[in-house]
């Protein structure tokens, strides 16, 4: 159980630290049927997994993540933009692997079990699917990188998705010089993390916890 809680607090959102080493296979495979193994609305498993190692298609990622970072960036003002500025998003290329993860709705048919009332509930299951690959990872000695600065329509076409698959992450995976201690967004100082007391509730959101409870966490 220490094992488990250890690796929880091991994963980083990995930038930088990137070796460019292949990836063992059997590892990979490993780390893949974690993903797999997922929970998922009504045993939907709604998930795809695409493998993407060619330099080109990781080139042109990069040059379109590399655009939409700078749209971000315009936006940005002041200590917000000297601070974002700072911050490398991808290693989509120090990587040499990306997997990009799908969300397929029809997988499962028409009638899934337990999204007749949250359709995001097929959803929800590919990001449990996206945190059983990054603990894996993080217990193989592997890096993942979350990268969120594209356009859905730009992934899709890039990797061949049909169109009612939706793409949810590209995901750079790869062996790791380290796993910094500190995560990048707080070691640059854009954002810290808060305290468990401070998202937590008694009963109904807004009701503080008794002074007992609050101490224990």
């Amino acid at each position: 159980m220490n094992d488990l809680y250890d690796v929880i607090n091991r994963r980083r959102d990995t930038r930088r630290e990137f070796t460019g080493a292949p990836v063992d296979p059997a590892s990979l495979e490993r780390v893949l049927s974690a993903a797999h193994c997922a929970p998922s609305v009504g045993m939907s498993q709604p998930w795809d997994f695409v493998l993407v190692r060619s330099r080109p298609t990781l080139d042109s990622f990069r040059s379109h993540v590399d655009a939409e970072r700078s749209t971000y960036a315009a936006s940005l003002e002041g200590e917000r933009a000297t601070t974002f500025d700072k911050i490398k998003v991808e290693g989509i290329v120090e990587s040499g692997l990306g997997i990009v993860v799908g969300y397929d709705p029809s997988r499962g048919g028409p009638n899934v079990l337990g999204r007749h009332a949250i359709a995001d509930a097929g959803l929800y299951s590919v990001v449990c699917a996206i945190q059983n690959l990054w603990l894996a990872a993080t217990a193989e000695g592997l890096g993942v990188g979350w990268v969120s600065f594209y356009r859905e329509d730009f992934l899709r076409d890039l990797v061949g998705f049909p169109a009612h698959v939706r793409p949810v992450a590209w995901l750079c995976v790869g062996a790791v010089s380290e796993l910094p201690e500190v995560p990048d967004l707080e070691r640059f100082g854009w954002r810290h993390r808060s305290p468990l007391k401070g998202v937590v509730h008694e009963g109904r959101y807004g009701d503080a916890l008794t002074e007992t409870q609050s101490a224990r966490l």
